[in-house]
């Protein structure tokens, strides 16, 4: 046999083979990688392309669909916009929503840390049922716990206070965050912290200086997760604060920029989108520490 009849396999040649072994793998691959994904992204960003063509587009062509293309825009404008940062307290809607989310987040994490390593490392009897008991308590609806909480907010003083929704956020924060720490906790060698206890540290030493550094990326991952569930608030957010300039983003931009029946669907859609960025921005910062969380990546 000739090497030209061996490179020859059912009439064709290997280079020709190579061509269609790799053709139908980039078929294959377009049909189980890259189209699920196109049709998952245009899902998952057309909302804030709606947002985004709304915001800019003057009320004429937004409420006239008949001879306006819905999908694009013709003549930009930022007069929703302007009328939404100058004509409102967006921007101080925006502060407040700010400070209520980060002081909920790092409140919740500084409780989530202490109850998650005491029940994953100090191994006292009955801490799988704690941390299952705490984990329970995420499950409980907010409007459940809506009559007590009002009721201690107006006890205490703080009614119509961005304090009010401080203090109540990590009812449901702190379940979850606790929930996901003990899970992260338990990948980080417990050998590392038996050294530093024969070698004389303390259990508050042990945390702060071997199990905090190892578990950055749980705590980030827990962080992003309260910081955007005390950003989106709404429920709390509407009952505890009256006040038009102490309200949130999510409450304000739906209660102060519709008027009777009537809807300002640019400032609405503009306010949305601005609402958004914060969580976005955030979030871009720590991806890499959020997917390392997820697979519970510890270098030991």
């Amino acid at each position: 046999m000739t090497d030209a009849a061996a490179s020859t396999l059912d009439g064709v040649s290997e280079p020709e083979g190579k061509t269609l072994l790799s053709w139908e793998s980039r078929s294959r691959r377009l049909v189980t990688v890259y189209l699920p994904l196109i049709c998952f992204l245009i899902v998952l960003l057309f909302p804030f392309y709606w947002m985004a063509i709304t915001a800019f587009k003057p009320d004429a062509e937004l409420l006239d669909y008949k001879n306006n293309n819905p999908f694009f825009i013709q003549h930009a404008t930022f007069e929703n916009i302007r009328k939404l940062l100058f004509d409102t307290e967006y921007p101080r809607w925006l502060l407040t929503t700010m400070g209520v989310a980060i002081g909920s987040t790092f409140l919740s994490l500084f409780a989530s840390v202490l109850a998650a390593y005491a029940i994953q490392r100090l191994r006292f009897r009955g801490s799988t049922y704690v941390g299952l008991a705490i984990y329970l308590a995420y499950l409980v609806p907010p409007s459940i716990l809506f009559i007590p909480l009002a009721t201690m907010v107006f006890q205490l003083g703080l009614f119509d206070t961005p304090a009010a929704l401080i203090l109540t956020y990590p009812t449901f924060l702190i379940p979850f965050c606790t929930w996901l720490l003990i899970g992260y906790f338990k990948s980080i060698p417990y050998e590392l912290e038996e050294c530093a206890l024969i070698d004389g540290a303390t259990r508050l030493q042990i945390l702060r200086r071997i199990t905090l550094p190892l578990a950055v990326p749980g705590l980030i991952s827990a962080g992003i997760f309260a910081f955007t569930l005390s950003w989106n608030e709404f429920i709390y957010a509407l009952a505890f604060i009256q006040s038009s300039e102490k309200k949130t983003v999510p409450v304000a931009i739906l209660t102060e920029l519709v008027t009777g029946d009537v809807y300002q669907w640019g400032a609405l859609m503009a306010g949305s989108l601005l609402g958004s960025l914060p969580v976005a921005i955030f979030y871009s910062f720590f991806v890499e520490y959020y997917v390392s969380s997820l697979t519970g990546a510890v270098k030991e």
